[in-house]
């Protein structure tokens, strides 16, 4: 019986498709179906709001990945007036409302990993990827990849910041910049070709989907740690 894992905003895929190379069956959710052209998600996709589950439907889960949206994070490490000025408030609201508001997303894995964990009798480990723009609202990242920062239950055996996996070397990888890493051509019959530096909604939306894709090697990585070291 292969071993089940659970994707949080999915997206393209980039977490499911390590899983699904070293043998996991996965089902993915995010609140809406990404689809440009051939790039799509690679395995079961249910489509529904993240913060309207309830983690006790995945007591049989292994394994437990999320990539929140980073966008917010991101928004607030630039400097600009106008992101200093969001930060500022944040951090000056002693309601923590706005924090709260902020963090409602990333909060909301490490709830449904506890309603699992609790329905299953026994700890489900789980992994948000995330960008360096969230350690100051999230706290102190476990570990990164390039700019794909990892919190939770990050295997012990990760490879040196300095190492290589596949020619994608730590600490170089081309993570959310876009000026620095190639974004491709999508051909849709329904909406035609996207082009690199096309304005449209559904342009922009694809490169970013692309861009925030978990690196394979990553994926296939913390999959394997989990198969060989089952909680």
């Amino acid at each position: 019986m292969k071993p089940l894992a659970i994707d949080l905003f999915c997206g393209l895929g980039g977490w499911t498709e390590g899983l699904l190379a070293e043998g996991y069956d996965v089902v993915g959710f995010d609140i809406e179906r990404h689809q440009y052209g051939e790039h799509r998600y690679p395995a079961q996709l249910v489509v529904q709001d993240v913060l309207t589950l309830h983690g006790s439907q995945f007591r049989d889960a292994d394994l437990i990945v999320a990539s929140p949206p980073c966008q917010a994070y991101s928004y607030m490490a630039m400097p600009w007036k106008r992101a200093k000025a969001k930060a500022a408030a944040i951090r000056a609201d002693t309601t923590g409302r706005m924090l709260a508001d902020l963090n409602r997303l990333f909060d909301a894995c490490f709830r449904i990993q506890a309603e699992a964990s609790i329905a299953a009798g026994r700890h489900i480990p789980m992994m948000v990827e995330n960008v360096r723009g969230a350690i100051p609202w999230v706290g102190r990242s476990r570990w990164n990849f390039g700019s794909f920062h990892l919190w939770g239950d990050v295997p012990a055996l990760m490879p040196g910041r300095d190492g290589d996996w596949t020619g994608l070397k730590l600490g170089r990888s081309p993570g959310r910049i876009w000026s620095e890493r190639p974004v491709p051509e999508f051909d849709d019959p329904l909406h035609g070709a996207f082009h690199r530096r096309g304005s449209g909604t559904r342009a922009r939306k694809a490169a970013s989907a692309m861009i925030a894709k978990i690196p394979l090697p990553l994926s296939r990585h913390i999959a394997a740690m989990y198969r060989l070291n089952p909680q």
